[in-house]
């Protein structure tokens, strides 16, 4: 009976490490040399889902008591955030991990996936800046578009790129977000090292 209890302790405690593992408020920015993504919105959905750090779960956000669903079209890629990055209120950061878009097919909720940073998107939302890096998968057999960097995405694939645009300045209504610029790659790393916790 005895070697029931340590088997089955170790089965717990095997598992409580395995959830540790999987949980995106111990996960590190970088994976490798890739960039990792926790996917909260998958591409394709207009329901507005959040990590809550507090308890480590994912839950619609609300507004007045209902669940918020972004009155545009749906979410041109996968949405969500750098785990292991907080951008500091105290350095003129919003207080949150840095938002990120994967452009891929649709992946669940939870989803951590190493991706390529190949531009960031500067938006002005409530006079704050709000920067989101847009990326591709790093592994080739899930990318839907063929381009490692600013350059090629926006001479390949300019079409998606004010896809992309049009539709963050345009998913919280009419006066909601003011496009700033766009900008490379090498800015996007910039942002993930200056946020990193």
């Amino acid at each position: 009976m005895r070697n029931l209890y340590q088997l089955l302790f170790i089965v717990l405690l095997l598992s409580a490490c395995k959830q540790q593992q999987n949980d995106p408020r111990s996960l590190p920015a970088l994976e490798g040399e890739y960039l990792q993504m926790i996917v909260e919105i998958p591409a394709g959905t207009n329901q507005k889902i959040e990590f809550d750090y507090a308890d480590g779960t994912f839950k619609v956000d609300q507004i007045d008591g209902k669940d918020r669903v972004i009155d545009f079209l749906p979410y041109p890629g996968n949405y969500g955030f750098v785990p292991g990055t907080l951008m500091d209120k105290e350095r003129g950061g919003d207080g949150d991990a840095l938002d990120i878009l994967v452009i891929g097919e649709s992946v669940a909720t939870g989803t951590a996936m190493p991706v390529i940073p190949i531009g960031a998107l500067m938006l002005r939302d409530r006079n704050e800046i709000d920067t989101k890096l847009i990326s591709i998968p790093a592994d080739p057999a899930l990318q839907v578009i063929k381009a490692e960097d600013f350059m090629s995405f926006a001479l390949k694939y300019d079409a998606a790129r004010r896809i992309i645009e049009d539709w963050f300045q345009n998913y919280k209504g009419p006066a909601g977000v003011e496009v700033i610029r766009w900008e490379d790659e090498k800015y996007a790393w910039s942002e993930v090292e200056k946020w990193t916790k």
